[in-house]
């Protein structure tokens, strides 16, 4: 009896086949899945370990980055991990996961109640997975172009965020400590769009820069600047990009040359353009792009 028929005996063998059977049906629903074990990826890597691929080896063995939608390749997966007893679905794209965890004295469910009376929103009633511990999987979707992370515990205690790379374990699964169910009073219910404030409150923080500013010194190492300054401030409409480019080119000329600092250059002509209207990151690439060109003049 080889191996394979071995691990098809009995009780593993039936936690095999429904975990298989309930992955086939959810992505036949559109979800992109893969096996577990124990809720973690049943298929063991084929990298050693600290690797960063995911997938683009054309292996098996990445977890979340082998999940699929299409019935053989599900089939596939499955047949190279008899050991499997539950599956993954993929989250990011569309959909993410909130994992609720209600153990060692932490109530991420109060925790996320606490949240929405804090900031004005509904916890809608959706698609809701019940965990072994006691805690939920609650499944949103977010509105297309909208990119989620992974995060624990930043909502709060108890609250883990699945995004893109992340994944959540899927109703039929086993865990160690037992079975992912439906809600029962739910059941299978359509999964529903994340409230608006919970979506930022799930998006990164933007990280604060400091803004330089240029102040005219009246040296005579910096008229040139001032000078290039004006040129960009008293850019008739329709020419501001092109006087900016031009701007540009020549303040870089006088960087090249040792006249003028790098910072100083860079700093008085985005704080032009933003004055005469253009977007700073708009002005950032122009001044980029007269930099590439000047350095790489004759």
């Amino acid at each position: 009896m080889n191996a394979w028929t071995k691990e098809r005996d009995g009780a593993r063998y039936a936690a095999w086949q429904s975990a298989f059977r309930e992955a086939l049906q959810a992505a036949a629903r559109g979800n992109a899945v893969f096996p577990t074990r124990s809720k973690v990826p049943a298929i063991p890597s084929p990298h050693q370990r600290g690797h960063n691929c995911k997938g683009q080896c054309g292996q098996p063995g990445h977890g979340v980055y082998d999940a699929t939608t299409v019935a053989a390749d599900v089939r596939c997966l499955f047949e190279l991990a008899p050991r499997a007893d539950g599956y993954g679905i993929a989250c990011g794209g569309r959909m993410i996961g909130l994992d609720l965890d209600r153990k060692n004295g932490v109530d991420g469910v109060a925790e996320l109640n606490q949240l929405a009376a804090q900031h004005g929103f509904t916890v809608p009633r959706t698609l809701t997975v019940c965990t072994p511990s006691g805690g939920y999987h609650l499944w949103f979707t977010v509105p297309a172009g909208v990119t989620i992370p992974n995060s624990a515990g930043r909502l709060g205690p108890g609250i883990d965020v699945r995004g893109t790379g992340g994944y959540v374990v899927g109703p039929g699964s086993q865990g160690s400590g037992g079975q992912y169910v439906l809600h029962p009073a739910l059941g299978e219910i359509e999964v529903l769009p994340a409230p608006a404030e919970l979506i930022q409150l799930m998006l990164p923080k933007p990280i604060p820069r400091p803004v330089r500013q240029y102040a005219p010194t009246g040296d005579k190492a910096t008229a040139a600047l001032d000078g290039l300054v004006n040129v960009v401030l008293g850019a008739p409409a329709g020419t501001r990009n092109d006087r900016l480019y031009w701007a540009a080119a020549k303040a870089w000329a006088h960087v090249m040359d040792g006249h003028i600092a790098a910072c100083d250059a860079e700093a008085a002509l985005v704080e032009a353009a933003v004055r005469r209207g253009l977007a700073e990151a708009e002005a950032q690439r122009t001044i980029a792009s007269a930099r590439r060109t000047t350095a790489g003049a004759p």
